[in-house]
Parts: structure tokens; C-alpha cells; sequence
């Protein structure tokens, strides 16, 4: 089956800063070793495809994804109940328009944050989808 990001999770992703719900992702360097991080320019990028603006080009998660791609987000509202997880690869996104588009939407107080736009753009193309402990979604 292909991913088809509903609407619903596409709002709530692009939302999330706004919402006070931030997203966490969480990535594995080559030892083994998982570390979490909030990403308040998640987003949306496609319906199979989610992307991060990172404003530190040197980042661990950058580093870490060279060397395994394999990554996990999680969302949660309290307020509506609604949860979820997202696995997928990433990529270090290269090609100038990607970047803009990224940093373009992503929340203006994360902009503000790296005016100059020296950050970079990574895009998650998107594996599985799980929610309520349930795989909803999952890639062939």
C-alpha cells in the first residue's frame, strides 16, 4: 500500500508549533545510540513525505541520518486526544527550491530564529504510519 498522509495529519503536523504540541523525533547514530529532539519546523511536504528546516546545518541529526536514515516522530494534542507516529527515512534535501519551500513553511518564530537561512532542509520520505498502537499506513 502507498502512504497517503490524510488531511487530519497534515493539519496537525503543520500546526503543532502553533498548537503547543511539538513534535519529537527521534534518530539512531551508526553505534546504536537513539536521540530525541524537538522540531518545531516539521511539516508536511507531500502526502508521503514530511520535511524539518534545521537551522544548525551541524546538528547531531544530520550526522546521525548520514549514517542510518531510520527515523520516528511522534505527535500528541491533549486537548484532542490525537496521537500518532511516523517512521521514514531521511534525507538531507540539496536542491535550492527544496530548501526554500521548507523554510518558507515553516512557523515564523522558527524563521525569525535563522533569518539568513543558513540552516538546510531535510525531507523524511514517509514508511509507516501507527496510531493507537495500530500500523495504519505502511509502505510497500
Amino acid at each position: 500500500m502507498a502512504i497517503e498522509l490524510s488531511d487530519e495529519f497534515k493539519q496537525a503536523i503543520n500546526n503543532a508549533f502553533t498548537d503547543g504540541c511539538p513534535i519529537i523525533w527521534a534518530s539512531t547514530d551508526a553505534g546504536g545510540q537513539a536521540s530525541l529532539n524537538f522540531f518545531g519546523t516539521t511539516q508536511a511536504y507531500s502526502n508521503h513525505e514530511l520535511a524539518i528546516w534545521m537551522r544548525t546545518p551541524d546538528r547531531g541529526f544530520l550526522q546521525r541520518i548520514a549514517g542510518n536514515p531510520q527515523v520516528a516522530m511522534m505527535y500528541r494534542n491533549p486537548e484532542t486526544r490525537m496521537a500518532f507516529q511516523i517512521h521514514g527515512e531521511a534525507r538531507h534535501a540539496d536542491d535550492e527550491a527544496v530548501k526554500t519551500t521548507v523554510y518558507d513553511n515553516s512557523p515564523e518564530a522558527e524563521r525569525k530564529q535563522d533569518p539568513d537561512r543558513l540552516g538546510t532542509a531535510v525531507v523524511i520520505d514517509v514508511t509507516r504510519i501507527v496510531q493507537r498502537g495500530q500500523v495504519v499506513q505502511s509502505r510497500d
